[in-house]
């Protein structure tokens, strides 16, 4: 990865200690696979999710947004197969009793250059003793067989007991996509070919240990569902690949550290499905999936609600079912990717070591850092940020020498750092200084504005 070895301590040390993220109850001494965004982290993936919406939603005329209910009516989940399908193979370890998915012990423990994705149980099983991968948690080789577990949270609609309806919280939110195809379609007078987007929560019984927010029993997704004729399908799904890949690219990742990966088995109704890996400290993992879904999701629903999902060209008046093609990235394992990618240790000239986090500055939690050299000029700073947050999220910190008031904020990846002196009482001048450069240069307080916006453009 990086010069500097980044492992996945690092990461959660620092992601705590900095506000990042949280263990989530943490007072009550957790629960499993949860996690809280803290100050930072909360603005570390709003700006990461602004990006993919700007890029994807507000920059093509042809996408449109929407934002689905989480409950929906338990028949979306019939049409879908969730209810019939949705599982996973688990394996006990016998001795601590700790619950593991058998194809992330597979693919964790080679380093995800074995891929259990077309694995009978069987096999993984074969594979799993074959190599005594043994428990992550207690170290001791006394697997139980594999068993298929339900993923989909259960819930209840109802007031009276014997009188309750089961309803389901979400796994994925592309079934809302899918439910509005006709409603976006006919309110927005959209053509085919047009996409429908969103970003939203999920929830998947995930007992699995997921590598701190890699894998996580309530996630955000960011997907699009694109509608097109079949003809043009492939085109399209060549595109998303390609849109994919430059989107993670344009935020700062190093093309050595992605790779496509098609799938190795298909669900019988695709006709192409790929993955964009990225090389994390546990390996290479997957962080973003470009489906080919043909025509299966609306054709199962106009089954299942009995009420046409065809589409009708406007100008020939052909009635068709549109091919879809998706494309789904997880916003929190895209967090846990871009601190990753972000992390760096420097030997600076002195001899001493800083963290810094080279966000791409639009995705960075504070744009700017507002410090007076000294407390008694703390009037003249607070005015300069009064002047900033009104565009920028900005910091402010007045505690400590303006060095250590620097690494803090290389810490959490603050571009740039504006220093209010003596002489900006006199010239109406400030000291900005680059994060990554560590450069620092004057500039007048009136053109602060327009240098910061120029450099924070995504």
């Amino acid at each position: 990865m990086n010069e500097t070895k980044v492992t996945m301590d690092k990461i959660v040390n620092l992601s705590k200690a900095r506000g990042f993220v949280f263990p989530g109850s943490e007072i009550y001494g957790g629960m499993g696979n949860t996690w809280d965004y803290g100050p930072i982290g909360v603005e570390l993936k709003n700006n990461i999710k602004k990006a993919w919406w700007k890029r994807f939603v507000q920059e093509n005329p042809s996408t449109y947004g929407v934002d689905a209910a989480i409950l929906m009516n338990p028949r979306v989940w019939d049409a879908s197969g969730h209810t019939q399908n949705f599982s996973d193979p688990k394996m006990d370890c016998k001795s601590c009793k700790q619950r593991f998915r058998a194809d992330n012990l597979i693919e964790d423990h080679s380093k995800g250059t074995v891929s259990a994705e077309a694995m009978t149980n069987e096999q993984m099983e074969k594979y799993i003793s074959d190599n005594k991968i043994r428990c992550p948690h207690c170290g001791n080789f006394n697997w139980t067989p594999i068993r298929q577990f339900k993923l989909m949270f259960e819930t209840s609609r109802g007031t009276l007991d014997g009188e309750k309806d089961v309803v389901y919280l979400r796994p994925e939110t592309c079934q809302g996509e899918y439910v509005n195809f006709l409603n976006v379609q006919r309110s927005m007078r959209a053509k085919v070919p047009f996409a429908i987007a969103q970003i939203g929560k999920s929830f998947r019984n995930e007992i699995t240990p997921g590598n701190f927010i890699f894998r996580t029993i309530e996630f955000e997704q960011m997907e699009l569902q694109k509608f097109c004729k079949e003809e043009n399908s492939f085109e399209f799904y060549e595109d998303y690949k390609k849109q994919a890949k430059n989107f993670l690219l344009d935020l700062n990742f190093k093309e050595e550290h992605l790779k496509f990966h098609d799938h190795d088995k298909l669900a019988f109704y695709a006709k192409a499905a790929c993955d964009i890996f990225y090389l994390f400290p546990m390996g290479w993992s997957e962080l973003n999936g470009i489906h080919h879904r043909s025509t299966h999701d609306l054709t199962r629903h106009q089954e299942f609600s009995g009420k046409s999902m065809l589409y009708t060209d406007p100008v020939t008046n052909e009635k068709y079912i549109p091919n879809v093609i998706e494309y789904s990235i997880g916003a929190d394992r895209l967090v846990l990717a871009v601190l990753c990618e972000a992390y760096d240790e420097e030997l600076l000239e002195n001899g001493e070591t800083r963290t810094v986090m080279h966000f791409h500055p639009a995705i960075a939690p504070f744009k700017v850092a507002v410090l007076p050299l000294q407390k008694n000029l703390s009037e003249k700073a607070k005015e300069v940020y009064s002047l900033l947050s009104k565009e920028f999220m900005c910091d402010y910190d007045e505690a400590g020498s303006i060095g250590k008031r620097y690494r803090r904020e290389d810490e959490i990846g603050t571009p740039f750092c504006v220093t209010i002196d003596f002489d900006t009482l006199d010239d109406n001048t400030v000291t900005i200084r680059d994060r990554d450069t560590m450069q620092q240069e004057r500039l007048k307080i009136d053109d602060l504005l327009s240098y910061i916006s120029a450099k924070i453009k995504f």
